[in-house]
């Protein structure tokens, strides 16, 4: 399934809904039409575990197009927002798991060009989020050195704490596609999340699939254009840490929560990377895609128009 964050318009609240070739089906509505109590927000859905997934999927198959008084609209006429629009906690963040990316790092950033033993983390706060279409900010005064990075999320699904890597994937919710925005003037110390952390820094969406329906996250195609013209194009494939073992690591030592984001890392084609280096600017767009999820599209505007 392709669950979604929308509203019909600008005073509407934010509702989960479910993407039925191309109509957004209100999965609360729906749930009260087919006698299942099902919430009106992702998070909440979520924290009802697996079997959630699969009665409302379900219903959907008995259902077969009929969404009784359920509101359902073409998706063209709705405003789709982050998946999770305000995360509970911030984004972990990978770096360096692609090794042509590390090799591009190690160049251009000053990063180690040795291939890391464990994964990098970093961490992005909830108010960097943003969804399809917004604005991407950038402050003159804060960076001179705005990249992207196209990036395959993971949204844990059930609560995880030493997991063992053969039963790692059982528990994530799904999958979604994020834009690890970065000031790379900003780094401090070394330390990341203020160059990674910033407001708008973290475009994702523009659904959540379940897991279910990407049996393998390790076969998917990546690619992230800017002003139409592609500047990254992979594969999950070839991460340095896939994604089972990212959640094996991480929740070693962190508990793993329903709800909880992983960013896995991006490959090569930062423009940190490029000779000469290219960067960001107010009127780019950038758009980023992965297999089976689908495309972000957001444009990069100057912050003062905030102020």
């Amino acid at each position: 399934m392709k669950l979604v964050t929308y509203r019909t318009d600008v005073e509407a609240g934010a509702r989960l809904g479910v993407i039925e070739d191309g109509i957004v089906v209100d999965v609360a509505g729906f749930g009260e039409a087919s006698g299942l109590d099902l919430p009106s927000r992702m998070l909440d859905f979520i924290d009802l575990g697996p079997v959630a997934v699969r009665q409302l999927r379900e219903a959907l198959h008995l259902a077969d197009g009929d969404w009784g008084n359920a509101l359902a609209l073409p998706i063209e006429t709705v405003t789709l927002l982050a998946p999770i629009p305000r995360p509970r906690k911030n984004i972990f963040g990978i770096g360096l798991n692609y090794l042509d990316h590390v090799t591009e790092s190690a160049k251009a950033l000053d990063t180690d060009d040795a291939l890391p033993k464990e994964p990098v983390v970093f961490s992005k706060p909830p108010t960097s989020v943003v969804g399809p279409n917004d604005p991407v900010r950038h402050d003159a005064d804060m960076t001179q050195q705005l990249d992207w990075e196209v990036e395959l999320a993971v949204i844990i699904g059930t609560t995880a704490s030493h997991a063992p890597r053969e039963n790692a994937l059982k528990h994530v919710f799904g999958y979604s596609v994020m834009i690890n925005i970065s000031a790379r003037d900003n780094r401090r110390a070394g330390q990341w999340i203020f160059s990674k952390g910033m407001d708008t820094f973290a475009p994702f969406g523009p659904c959540i699939v379940t897991a279910d329906e990407i049996p393998d996250p390790q076969q998917l195609d990546l690619w992230l254009t800017v002003n139409g013209v592609e500047k990254q194009r992979s594969n999950t494939a070839k991460m340095l840490f896939k994604v089972d073992e990212l959640i094996s690591d991480l929740s070693r030592g962190i508990t793993l929560e329903p709800g909880d984001i992983i960013a896995s890392g991006t490959p090569e084609g930062v423009g940190a990377g490029r000779d000469p280096q290219e960067w960001l600017w107010p009127g780019d767009v950038i758009e980023a895609h992965v297999e089976g999820i689908g495309t972000i599209r957001h444009p990069v505007i100057n912050a003062t128009k905030f102020a």
